[in-house]
């Protein structure tokens, strides 16, 4: 008899989560990924910021999956999904493959969005993936080699400013991580130019950074950014990025530097199935993560936008996406089981957490919200929990362990540049 077959697309953590949940399932698993790394998104910046290195905060999904056999993983990129034929359209680089499914999971995630700028992108990279934070690494670390060999003061200050856009939690924390990089790490790495002097401009269009957080902690966090140097700038429209840098309502701030942390946009999900979408391309779906109309279809993660059964919206984080990926693996479960379905889907708060340097960051539980040393060991902690596989946690503890008390970061390499 032909097991039912459920089809991943996406090897983050929602579509990790379901597999967990089938994993002992009567089902045959198919894990359909455009790249072939699971990536720890949160500390992401981590490796744009020349902290750590991909393989730290990345793993193979092969390697993931190996010891579950009714998995099977296929590298690919989804073009279409055709709901009537229940099949699912990939380009696998040399051909195209038809893959059939009985139950379709899109945990596909997001990317960054320039609102309807996308010409900034070359100016301002983003950064999702392993390859912008390489990107992101090799365009700041040049610009202080360009700046060592440069003999014009306003190039070399222009060299020498950073300006990081979007006060979110990904911004906050890659400005302030910077600001060390240039201030302490690299202050005594050049002969002709002073990393001190380094420019971080932080700019938030908004009328506080870390929005998502109580304003207490929100200010706690641009105080905490204002004494490790950085520029924070709030309330601030960006109009232009271009070579020199980026332009503030009508004024130009030069910048050797631009890195986009603002806003998001979904894979293109709701267009492969047809289905209404908001605004961020998000698809609406309903209080279980099925998707009206399409049967035996859901979608969660950054991919979905939902309510819960108490009224409260499912963000777009780790979090989020994990819960819904062990809910609908459950619903699947009960489904080929002809088990009751599971509970209502209710999203537990595990808390909002955001670092700023080395010794700082915010925290917030509801019941507890904390700022300072105390909560930035307690977010290292909890980013270490998460990473997948026992050798990413050894070697990030340890690594970080090393940068704090010594200052030195060993993964300023310049890659790819002919």
């Amino acid at each position: 008899m032909r097991k039912p077959k459920v089809v991943i697309v996406g090897a983050g953590f929602g579509g990790l989560a379901v597999v967990r949940a089938l994993q002992k399932a009567p089902v045959d698993i198919v894990v359909i990924d455009r790249r072939n790394h699971h990536l720890f998104q949160p500390l992401l910046y981590q490796v744009a910021a020349a902290v750590l290195s991909p393989a730290e905060i990345a793993t193979p999904i092969r390697s993931l999956l190996s010891g579950l056999p009714n998995v099977t993983v296929m590298m690919g990129e989804v073009e279409s999904v055709d709901t009537s034929a229940k099949q699912v359209r990939a380009n696998m680089g040399d051909h195209q493959e038809k893959v059939d499914y009985d139950y379709l999971v899109l945990a596909t995630g997001s990317r960054h969005t320039y609102f309807g700028n996308d010409h900034w992108e070359a100016i301002a990279p983003g950064l999702k993936t392993i390859d912008d934070a390489t990107a992101i690494r090799n365009k700041m670390l040049l610009a202080f080699e360009r700046a060592e060999m440069s003999s014009d003061p306003e190039e070399i200050s222009r060299l020498l400013t950073i300006a990081v856009i979007g006060g979110g939690p990904t911004g906050v924390e890659m400005a302030g991580t910077i600001s060390e990089l240039a201030h302490a790490a690299l202050s005594r790495e050049f002969r002709n130019i002073n990393p001190k002097q380094t420019r971080v401009i932080l700019i938030e269009g908004s009328p506080r950074v870390l929005a998502s957080f109580p304003e207490k902690l929100s200010s706690a966090a641009a105080n905490a950014l204002r004494k490790l140097g950085v520029e924070v700038y709030q309330n601030a429209r960006v109009t232009d990025c271009n070579a020199n840098g980026v332009v503030i309502g009508d004024k130009l701030i030069p910048a050797g530097t631009i890195i986009w942390a603002a806003g998001v946009q979904a894979s293109p999900a709701a267009a492969w199935l047809g289905v209404e979408a908001d605004r961020a391309g998000r698809v609406k779906v309903e209080a279980n993560f099925s998707v009206s109309g399409r049967e035996n279809v859901f979608v969660i993660g950054d991919t979905a936008t939902q309510t819960d059964a108490k009224g409260k919206v499912v963000p777009g984080v780790a979090q989020g996406a994990i819960q819904g990926g062990e809910h609908v693996g459950l619903q699947i479960l009960a489904r080929i089981t002809g088990k009751p379905a599971p509970a209502p889907f209710r999203y537990r708060n595990m808390g909002n957490m955001a670092t700023i340097g080395r010794h700082a960051a915010v925290a917030d539980f509801g019941f507890l919200r904390m700022k300072g040393g105390l909560a930035w060991w307690l977010w290292g902690i909890v980013h270490i929990f998460f990473l997948i596989g026992f050798r990413n946690r050894l070697a990030v503890m340890l690594h970080w362990l090393w940068s704090f008390l010594t200052l030195k970061r060993g993964v300023r390499l310049i890659t790819g540049v002919k």
